[in-house]
């Protein structure tokens, strides 16, 4: 295969991990009222981008993704400052969805491929996790008060609350479903570089 032929095949194959894990994202396990749902593995198509083209083709697709996850559902800010647009923009959208194209750098860290493919699923999974944590903190904490379980809580222990209830349960899943493909089709996670 030359190299043309290599390189529109994998722009072919982040395609269509993209719409794979669109499609995904939409079957909703579990939603949060304000933002964040469980879903069906929704992450793990552009975290096999990483494992299989790199970590620069990750972080390409998880872009390419963070946009059309806002063409497709934007929260907006409760506070309508430019500021706080620009915050969720980066926090919920771009940190959060491009840096799982990261996955590959954290496998590459174990020997073992198996740990490496759980690793990097569950570091990616983490990062994701803490650009919702912060973000909750800096931007969604007047939400808070919408619980009365929250009531007089600290902005910090009510985002770790609010954010873990959905990116638990997502991490889990991603990473036991990571692990089982891996050990079903290694193939699906050899580089092709």
């Amino acid at each position: 295969m030359n190299k043309t032929s290599g390189k529109t095949r994998t722009l072919v194959e982040c395609a269509l991990m993209i719409a794979v894990g669109t499609v995904l994202a939409q079957i909703k396990l579990f939603s949060m009222p304000f933002g964040g749902s469980v879903t069906l593995v929704s992450m793990l198509p552009f975290i096999l981008v990483s494992f299989r083209h790199g970590v620069k083709w990750g972080l390409a697709t998880g872009f390419v993704n963070s946009l059309l996850q806002m063409l497709l559902g934007f929260y907006a800010p409760p506070s309508n400052t430019v500021l706080a647009f620009i915050g969720v923009i980066l926090l919920d959208y771009v940190l959060a969805f491009t840096l799982l194209g990261l996955a590959d750098f954290f496998a590459k860290l174990f020997t073992n491929r198996a740990a490496g493919v759980a690793v990097g699923t569950a570091a990616v999974c983490v990062i994701r996790f803490l650009c919702s944590f912060f973000s909750g903190v800096l931007l969604w904490g007047s939400y808070q008060s919408s619980y009365e379980w929250a009531d007089g809580m600290s902005v910090w222990l009510y985002s770790l609350i609010y954010n873990g209830n959905y990116m638990l349960p997502e991490t889990i899943l991603t990473v036991v479903c990571a692990v089982i493909l891996y050990k079903a089709a290694p193939k699906f996670f050899s580089s092709q570089n």
